[in-house]
C-alpha cells in the first residue's frame, strides 16, 4: 500500500499559499502542488485534527475523505468535534505515512522516510440534506467502491444524527523524506550495515459476518483494495 516514492525535486515551482503553511524546518523536503497533497491524503483513511477547547488543545483522530479541492469529515452531530469545528474555530488537519526507517552510520542521521500533509483552516458543515447524503455517498465509495448501492442508505433519524464537514484545502503542504541515509563523509567508514528497512500497510483477506447468509458473494470491489 505504501510503496516508496519517487525522487523528486522540492516543490516542482509550487510556492506555499502562506507563510504559516510555509515548511520551514528542512525546507528542501516541502511541497506545495496540489498533485502531490492530494496524492498523499488520497492514499490515507485516518488524520488528526488540532483544535483548542476553553484554552485546551485538542488533537483527534477521525476518518476522512478528499473530494476536489475540499477533505471531509463526518461524526455524530452532538460529538465534541464536530459541535467545535462547526462554529469555525480554526483547525490543523495532518495525515502522514511512514514508508521506511532509514539506518544510518551515526545515530544522528537516523531517519525515516515518510509522507505528510498539514492543512490549516476552518470547517464548515454541509447543511443541505442533497450534499450531505452525496458526500455519504462518496465517503462510502472511497472505502469500497461499488458499495453504495448495494446497501442501505441513512435514514432521516440516521442523517439528523450525523454531522458532515468540509475544509478547503487553501492552505495545505506536503513534507517528505525520500532515499538513503545521508551520513558525513567520515562515518561512511564505520564497518556497520546501512540502509532502508521498507514499511507497508495493507488489507488482508475480508472475514465475512458470522451472521452472513450462506453463499454470500464476496463482492469483486473488495479485490481492488490495497494489500500488504
Amino acid at each position: 500500500m505504501n510503496a516508496l516514492p519517487p525522487q523528486t525535486s522540492a516543490d516542482n515551482g509550487a510556492k506555499p499559499a502562506s507563510d504559516r503553511a510555509r515548511v520551514r524546518r528542512l525546507h528542501e523536503r516541502g511541497r506545495y502542488d496540489s498533485e502531490t497533497v492530494h496524492a498523499i491524503l488520497d492514499a490515507g483513511y485516518v488524520c488528526h485534527i488540532g483544535f483548542v477547547q476553553d484554552g485546551q488543545p485538542m488533537v483527534i483522530p477521525t476518518a476522512y475523505w478528499r473530494e476536489g479541492d475540499h477533505l471531509y469529515i463526518h461524526g455524530s452531530s452532538k460529538s465534541r468535534m464536530t459541535m467545535m469545528l462547526a462554529e469555525g474555530i480554526p483547525a490543523c488537519v495532518t495525515v502522514t505515512h511512514l514508508d521506511a526507517l532509514v539506518l544510518a552510520r551515526s545515530s544522528f542521521h537516523h531517519s525515516m522516510n515518510y509522507r505528510s500533509v498539514v492543512a490549516l483552516g476552518r470547517f464548515t458543515r454541509v447543511d443541505s440534506e442533497a450534499a450531505k447524503l452525496k458526500a455519504l455517498e462518496y465517503f462510502v465509495e472511497r472505502i469500497a467502491k461499488g458499495r453504495w448501492s448495494e446497501i442501505r442508505g441513512p435514514d432521516a433519524q440516521e442523517m439528523k444524527a450525523t454531522m458532515v464537514l468540509s475544509m478547503p484545502l487553501d492552505e495545505a503542504s506536503a513534507k517528505m523524506r525520500v532515499g538513503p541515509p545521508k551520513d558525513d563523509e567520515p562515518d561512511m567508514a564505520i564497518p556497520c550495515w546501512a540502509g532502508l528497512v521498507p514499511f507497508a500497510t495493507g488489507f488482508q483477506a475480508p472475514v465475512p459476518d458470522p451472521l452472513l447468509a450462506p453463499g454470500t458473494p464476496l463482492p469483486g470491489y473488495l479485490s481492488n483494495l490495497p494489500s500488504s
